[in-house]
Order: structure tokens, then sequence, then C-alpha cells
């Protein structure tokens, strides 16, 4: 789940930070990912493509063909998804993917922010609703995956039974172990920073009544004896300390979800936490109402493989099992963890990277840097960007996580001879330094040494101006490698390390760099890499491969919750990519409303053409968060009023307003290469290795914006084009199953001719076609297809997508594409005969 950013700002009435527990206790050692050779299988595949398990064997009872995400919220609750049942079957999906079940702080949208994990969220219809959803699921062919949020609840005592139980009773009560918590900071009580503003202007309004504490809605439970002292003497005999918000940052003792207060860190490695957390759904599962589960944000726990072994070992390895990890560059999911895959952020990075014009992105990216003239570091070069956002948000938004880890290394390093007389300030610089050079989001158990390598060493010791007072890092990198001992400190140490890095790695370039640097908004990407927007045709085949070979039951999406932008969105913005000069034109066109900065009339332009309607009620929202998140000219928690007023005014005036996409000639004959480049990305989405999901309402064009804006209900619509497009791939994933799950192939189909490279297409197990236009806009402007041919498999094809036409395969029957894209850019072909 992205945090949502508000969550950094004041607190709302209803809500209170806070946590509690002893510091916490062993857990395994975290290292890096082991990184087999792309070209090597990881393990032999059984029927889920997974070897077997540590303990128990990881094999799923049933592998979905396609599932369909529903975002429940107190709008759209279990009985408004059972009856949307009947017409999700009928697209060809095998089960529906619900959000977050479990019992949340009331009118969440999300339900990320779980309160208790013994009840199914009454507010949704409470265990008999979802109980019901699964009936009627069951009874249209259907079965349930289920979001699961291991790593975090909500921060509020009023409504987080566990937190409260911690806050009134201390470090001893049964649920002391639950939270993860530093007792080593400040005067050990647990700071909550839920006040408005300093203790000392607040005072007067805080109130004892009925057994708690009481300020502005806010409620705190009170340590049993205390409701009778003096004010000052009762707030000093808690088990917490009352703070205003803005010392999260810097002194808070407890792990949160990013930078969000309001989540507290579960300590899910604890054998009784796991159990106590998930007793109802391991029921559920049980039940057989569940059948999978997506698990929320792995890289928050101290040691995810020992966590997904011990869910594995509790499912019997028989539930379909997908994480929510984000992979960067090169890197590959663990061999050794328990699941079928991710949730498909790759997936979603190979689709748009294949049809997006690499050669026309760098000539954007020239415009770009021209128009905004901003500096390297602050949105002129990728790299340099991102390295100075790692930096801010490191010491900055992170400085509670990175005072935690320098004090851990301070006690590891007293405590051993050979390491001490490290200044505090040397080990917290290292420990930054090293963090800011991680290539991916988090080292895991094994192959440390490939992440934190002797390369990020010597550049993080060029910040020290003594070289001797630079073999901090050399110590603290010894510390994480595991060469400097292995007790529970030890083994802590490299966990908070691990998880902050994560943490680190998605603030500043998901939540920051990704809103500073933006010549093409549709690379800018959860998994996707703005500095290398395009991936080449070889480059996709081969991934591709390896999902069939090593993954083949895992995720594949194009757009969640968690966009940024829909895939239509990005779709539109894509194809800007084959035509730089037609968008500098459109600039040159709306240049005569002001806007606050050039980045910005760039980014919000660009925003509307994607989003494709004036609609200022939508974009506007979107653009502000863009520039806090940017966080250059105001922030969520440093705001600049009158440069927020611009913005809006900017927005109400010019892209609100304007309708982009017909504003001239040339941006109108876009259209069709905008349809061309979504439907392309549509079909290779269902019918590529995985299991395709469909986040709501996308069997349709779905235009939608960063969250809020796409976390709307879901809500039925009139088909359309998209819509025959997924009813017929996702019927040919149900009646060929072995032709896409575990044991099928991908081979690429390599097309001749002057217009080759403008057609990807591959077979899938020698019983279905995949043949999609890329760079449509680039093929018209060469003169088309032209006598480009594709040479079929043997044997005879029907086109899927119009029910009539046939083909022959073989070496002897080429297939002209200008016949095969006559009526369409994209073509669904299944095998007839042999």
């Amino acid at each position: 789940m992205t945090p949502n950013p508000a969550s950094s700002a004041p607190p709302p009435a209803s809500s209170a930070s806070a946590p509690a527990s002893p510091s916490p206790g062993p857990v395994p050692s975290a290292s890096a990912p082991d990184s087999p050779s792309p070209d090597s299988p990881r393990h032999a595949p059984d029927s889920a493509g997974r070897g077997p398990g540590p303990a128990v064997p990881y094999a799923p009872a049933v592998v979905p063909t396609a599932t369909y995400r529903l975002q429940l919220q107190p709008a759209f609750p279990f009985a408004a998804a059972e009856r949307a049942v009947p017409h999700l079957a009928g697209l060809g999906v095998s089960h529906l993917h619900l959000s977050p079940v479990l019992e949340a702080v009331p009118g969440s949208l999300h339900g990320y922010d779980v309160t208790d994990h013994r009840a199914v969220r009454a507010e949704l219809g409470g265990e008999a609703g979802l109980r019901s959803l699964a009936a009627t699921a069951r009874a249209h062919g259907l079965g349930l995956v289920v979001d699961l949020v291991p790593n975090h609840m909500a921060a509020s005592p009023a409504h987080n039974h566990a937190l409260r139980e911690v806050l009134r009773h201390g470090p001893d009560s049964p649920y002391g172990r639950w939270f993860d918590v530093d007792r080593s900071a400040g005067d050990g009580r647990l700071l909550l920073p839920v006040l408005p503003a300093r203790l000392s202007e607040v005072r007067d309004r805080l109130r004892v009544e009925d057994g708690a504490l009481r300020l502005d809605g806010q409620e705190f439970p009170l340590r049993e004896g205390t409701e009778g002292l003096p004010l000052d003497a009762l707030l000093a005999a808690q088990w917490y300390r009352l703070g205003w918000w803005r010392l999260a940052r810097t002194e808070l003792g407890y792990r949160r979800f990013f930078t969000v207060s309001d989540l507290i860190g579960v300590r899910v490695e604890d054998p009784e936490v796991f159990a106590a957390t998930h007793a109802k759904i391991l029921e559920l599962v049980a039940d057989g109402v569940v059948e999978g589960l997506r698990i929320d944000h792995p890289d928050g726990l101290a040691d995810p493989q020992g966590y997904l072994e011990r869910l594995a070992e509790a499912t019997g390895g028989r539930c379909w099992t997908v994480v929510e990890k984000i992979l960067t560059g090169p890197e590959t999911l663990p061999d050794a963890w328990p699941v079928s895959g991710t949730t498909g952020y790759d997936a979603l990075r190979l689709v748009d990277g294949v049809l997006t014009d690499a050669e026309g992105a760098a000539g954007l990216t020239d415009l770009y840097r021209r128009f905004a003239g901003r500096s390297a570091d602050r949105g002129g070069e990728w790299e340099a960007t991102a390295r100075r956002a790692g930096y801010e948000v490191v010491r900055h938004d992170l400085a509670a996580e990175t005072a935690v880890l320098t004090r851990a290394a301070v006690r590891l390093c007293a405590a051993d001879p050979e390491l001490q007389d490290h200044a505090p300030w040397a080990l917290r610089t290292a420990v930054e330094e090293l963090l800011v050079r991680m290539p991916v989001y988090r080292p895991y158990r094994t192959g440390a040494e490939e992440v934190l390598t002797p390369e990020a060493a010597r550049g993080a010791r060029a910040a020290f101006a003594v070289p001797e007072e630079a073999a901090a890092v050399d110590t603290v990198r010894g510390l994480l490698l595991g060469g400097r001992g292995d007790s529970p400190g030890h083994r802590v140490f490299r966990a908070r390390f691990a998880q902050t890095s994560s943490a680190l790695r998605a603030k500043s370039t998901e939540d920051t760099a990704f809103y500073r640097y933006a010549p093409l908004l549709s690379a800018n990407e959860v998994g996707g890499d703005p500095g290398r927007p395009g991936v080449g045709v070889a480059e996709f085949h081969a991934a591709c491969a390896r999902l069939a070979r090593d993954w083949p039951a895992g995720g594949t999406v194009l757009t969640t919750h968690d966009t940024k932008r829909s895939a239509d969105v990005r779709a539109a913005i894509a194809v800007l990519a084959q035509c730089p000069d037609v968008w500098a034109g459109l600039l040159a066109e709306v240049a005569g409303v002001p806007a606050p900065d050039p980045h910005l009339a760039w980014t919000a332009w660009q925003t509307a053409f994607g989003f494709g309607t004036p609609d200022p009620e939508r974009i506007g929202p979107a653009v502000l968060k863009a520039v806090r998140e940017e966080g250059l000219r105001t922030s969520w928690t440093e705001q600049d009023a009158a440069y927020e007023r611009a913005v809006a005014d900017f927005v109400a005036a010019g892209p609100g307003r304007v309708p982009l996409r017909t504003a001239s000639e040339a941006a109108f004959a876009l259209e069709p290469h905008i349809r061309a480049h979504a439907d392309a990305a549509a079909l290779v989405q269902l019918t590529m290795p995985g299991v395709p999901e469909l986040y709501q309402n996308t069997e349709r064009e779905y235009r939608a914006l960063v969250d809020p804006d796409n976390r709307a209900p879901f809500a039925p619509g009139p088909d359309d084009g998209r819509t025959a497009l997924v009813r017929a791939a996702l019927r040919l994933r149900r009646e060929r199953p072995a032709a896409f799950g575990p044991g099928s192939t991908h081979a690429p189909l390599a097309a001749e001719g002057p217009a080759a490279a403008h057609c990807l297409a591959f077979a899938r197990s020698g019983e279905v076609v995949t043949a999609v236009t890329r760079l449509s806009l680039r093929l018209a402007e060469a003169g088309g297809w032209r006598d480009t041919e594709l040479v079929l498999p043997e044997g005879r094809w029907a086109d899927v997508l119009d029910g009539v036409r046939e083909f022959s395969g073989g070496p002897e029957s080429e297939l002209k594409l200008a016949e095969l894209f006559a009526d369409r850019p994209v073509a669904l072909l299944a095998r007839v005969t042999a």
C-alpha cells in the first residue's frame, strides 16, 4: 500500500499514534536477495511453479486463471460486491480479489489501517457478509482472494484494542510483544505524536473522563491507579508520552509504515503474535471462504522469508499466495520464498516499457530539460535527482529510523572491544551513506554482499573528511554482513536496516523523485524506471520466458489502487514519446496560461493530456499532491499556502479547463494511436505469463489518477471495445488453462519485413498467439505495414476477437500483417487444428 502523505500532517481528532512492547526480541538474519543467473532455472517447478518448500511444500490447491480487484469500503461493502458477482463472472475471471477485510478504523476507505485481527470488518457486513459473498461467488464459479496486511496496524488507541492494552498496562501487557518498539528512545516511554501543538499549548484542553484521558475527540487509556492524580503527575505516570505531531520525524520510538505515524509496525516474526494476528484469516482459508492471499508490503517485515514459510505451514501450503514486492532492475524474487510470485508490478514495467518509444523518450527528455530548466539533482537528471531525494528522506523524513539504527550500532560497538571508539555521529553517517546507496529496496537473508558492495562502501567513506573516521563505514557494513557476530542484537540491527532501506527507497523514489523528474510521466510508476522508460522487445521476451519458467502463477497488473495513473492515462502519455514535436506544439498553444513554474506546467499539462477531458475536481487534487510529494516549493508538513493557491488557480484556468487532446489537429490525430497502445497493453497483460488481474472498472476504458481518485467504489458501466477484448482473452484462459498456467511456455514470434519492429507477437504453449501493434504512430509515419509478414506456428488458427477469420500457419503460409491488423491493432488467435 502506498502511504497517504496526509498522515504525516497534523493528526485527525479520531486518531492517535502509539505502540508498545519491549525492545524487539531475536529475529532471523536479514541480508540480501539471491540473484540466480537470469538464464538458469531457479528450480524444477511443481504444479504451482514451485519447488519443494523448506518445511511444508507450497502447492496451492487452486491457481486462479484471472482475478478482479474490488476496493471495499463502507460505500461498497460485501453486499454490493455480491450484487456485482454475476457481471464479474461474465467477464471470465476465476477469482475476486478483495481489499483488506479485517476490522479497520471506522470510515477507512482502504482497510489497511487494521484495528482488530479477530474480526471481519463490521462496516463491510461482518463475517456473515463475507461468507455470503463467498457463497454467491462460488455459485457463479468464482473464488475469493484477500489482501492481508501483516506489517502494521492502526496506531489508534481508541480503536486498536491491542495497542490500548499496551498503553494501559505497559510492557507486561499480554500484548506487550506485539509492536516493534525501541524503548531506548527518550525516557523509555512511548511517544505518541498526536497533539496538534506543543503540550503546553493544549494542556488546558486535556480532560480525564470515564477512566480515559481525552483531547479534542482523541482518547487515551490510563495506567491503573493514576486517574485521580493531578494532571502533570498523571501525564508523567503513564507508559506513554503525549507529544506534538512534529516530533514523530525525529523522536519516534516505534516502527511505522514508511513515514506514516498513524500506522505502527507489528512483530509478526514472534510466533505468538503471528498466531494471534492470523487466526481469523486462517480460519477463513480452512473453511474454503478464502482461496488466495495477497501479502501487503512484505518488505516491512523483519524476515519476509520466515513469515512466508510460517504462513505456508499454517495454510498447509495450499493457499495461492502472491507478495506485493517491488523488484528493481535485474533483481529477482528470492527463490526460497514459498509463494507463487509477485503481485505484478514487474509485469507492468515490462508491458509499459516494450510499448514505449525509447528513442523518442530521449528526445522528449531533452525538450523537458530545456523547458523546465532544472538543476541535475532537482529534476534535470534522473540518477542525481534520485540520490538527492534519498539523502533528504534519510536525514529528514526518516530521522527517527536512522536514530534507532545509530543507537543499535553504538550498543553493538560498545560491546565489542574491536569496534569501540566510533563516534555516534560517524556511525550515523555510515548508516545513512550505506542506505542511500542500496540498489534495491532492501536486503534479505542471503547475499548481502551483492547489494552492500565494496563500491558502495567506497562511496560512503568519501563522505568523511578524516580517513580514520571513515572506518565507521566498514564497521557498519561488517555488522550488516554478519561478520561481527550473530547475537539477538546483531540480528535486530540487520533487520531494522533492511526495513528502513525499504521505507527509504519507497519514499525517496516513488514518492519524491518520481515527482521531481517528469519528462514522461507514464514511466514514473511503481516498479518503473524513469531514467530508462523503454524495454526492448528481446528483453521483454526473455523476461516473459523467465516468468513462465520460474513464476508461472505470479500476478500481473496494469492498474492498481496504488498506481499513480491508470493504464489508459499512461497509454495517452506514453504516445507523446513518439511525437515530441506534437507535445512541444501543445505546450506552445497553452503558454498563455501562466504557471507558477515551468516544471509544474509540464507536469500538470501532461497529466491533463493523459486524463483526456478537463475536470478540475479530479485533476486539481492530483496536481496538488504532486507538488506536495515533490517537496521543493511546498510539502505535506511544510505547506506554502500562497504557492498552493497559485497552483490551484493555474489548474482551474488551464489543465482543468482546456481540452488539450482536441486543442490542435495534430493532438486530435493521436487518438487512434492512444487506443492502439492501450488495447495492446491490455491484451499483452491478459495473455503473458502469470495470472492477470483486472482492477475494478478496467474491463472498459478507465481513466483515473493517483489515490484517492483511483479508489472510488466499483460502478457498473456500459461495455465498450475493451470489454469485448477482455472477455475474449479471459474466456480463452479458462478454456485452455494449460496454455497459460504452470508448465506453459512463452515463445517469441518474429515478424519479417520493413515494419517488423512494430509487431510484438508471442505464442503460449503452441496453442495461443498474441500479436499487437507497437509504436503505431511511428508505423504510420513510416508508411504502414507494407509487406511485413508474420509466420504463425503450424496449424489452423482462429481469430478469437472477431470469431470469423481463420489463418494457416507454417513457414509456407506467411501472414501479411496488413491483413491481420486490418480491423484492429491487436490480434488474439487460438489453434483449431494441429
